[in-house]
């Protein structure tokens, strides 16, 4: 007869070593998995999640990490200059962070928006690439590394140069669209001549929206590397957001003028909010 003590001691042994392989078992899955996407370029691996967010069906619901807060960030990489790094941010956790720019967030939307049209079927490629249409899963891979290389004749260089493209094909751009508008409507009118359907969608940084500084400011250009000192910037905020207002709703009439749709975007703004909206618009082209 087999004592009740000896029943449990062997029991108990048994569960122990159950465990401890489970245990075994999902440290090397998460191991596995955590190589696997180290090994995928961090955009890729961002863009996926706002565009499976959108896929889901979450409009704007609250989740922990992935709030308005959460979405101005992105973990630091080998590259990064140390100014951009947000120390307030950092200090919540034992990583280090950096303020997304406008330029951030529109490649994010972007390759959010092929991986979801992706996922439909569609064949897509970057506008300038010289690359041909493609679809599935290479043609992600293919254009995360046209945006990370800048292989694209126009990344980053303000609007695009046209080029003949498919009539049935839709084209869409995001950027800040700060430059004259004329000039943003020459390119416009040229892609919509040829028969394109088009969308906008302008990308800004809460700053250049509402203009939120005081006192003396120096403004440095980017791209001309011109400098603007103003003694006290509370004087003038109520005409520069008038202005940019004027700009916004010019954009707005030419995307109207060629029926093109266009979106507006802050960077202190949920992406996968933009991305909804976008997707809608293109989805309810192709039903015409």
């Amino acid at each position: 007869m087999i004592s009740t003590q000896t029943i449990s001691q062997q029991t108990v042994g048994r569960l122990s070593e159950r465990l401890g392989a489970a245990s075994s078992l999902r440290a090397s899955l998460r191991d596995r998995a955590e190589q696997s996407a180290a090994v995928l370029p961090p955009l890729l691996v961002a863009a996926e999640r706002v565009a499976t967010t959108v896929a889901q069906g979450v409009h704007g619901r609250r989740r922990v990490g992935q709030g308005e807060t959460f979405w101005q960030f992105r973990q630091y990489e080998p590259g990064d200059a140390a100014t951009r790094i947000d120390w307030r941010e950092s200090a919540k956790s034992q990583r280090l962070y950096v303020r997304e720019t406008k330029r951030n967030r529109a490649e994010l939307i972007l390759v959010a928006l092929a991986s979801l049209l992706g996922r439909g079927g569609e064949r897509l490629t970057l506008l300038g690439s010289g690359v041909a249409p493609m679809s599935g899963g290479v043609a992600l891979s293919r254009l995360v590394q046209l945006v990370e290389h800048e292989n694209a004749p126009a990344a980053g260089k303000g609007l695009p140069v046209f080029e003949p493209l498919p009539r049935a094909g839709q084209l869409v751009l995001i950027g800040d669209f700060l430059a004259p508008l004329e000039t943003v409507h020459t390119t416009v009118a040229q892609f919509a001549g040829a028969g394109l359907k088009g969308h906008l969608l302008q990308t800004v940084d809460p700053a250049e929206e509402e203009l939120p500084f005081a006192g003396r400011v120096r403004f440095e250009g980017v791209e001309q590397r011109e400098e603007l000192v103003i003694s006290r910037v509370e004087t003038v905020r109520e005409d520069y957001r008038q202005r940019f207002q004027r700009h916004r709703d010019g954009l707005a009439a030419i995307a109207r003028a060629v029926g093109w749709t266009i979106g507006f975007h802050r960077t202190d703004r949920p992406p996968h909010l933009a991305l909804l909206a976008l997707h809608a618009a293109l989805t309810a082209d192709r039903r015409r």
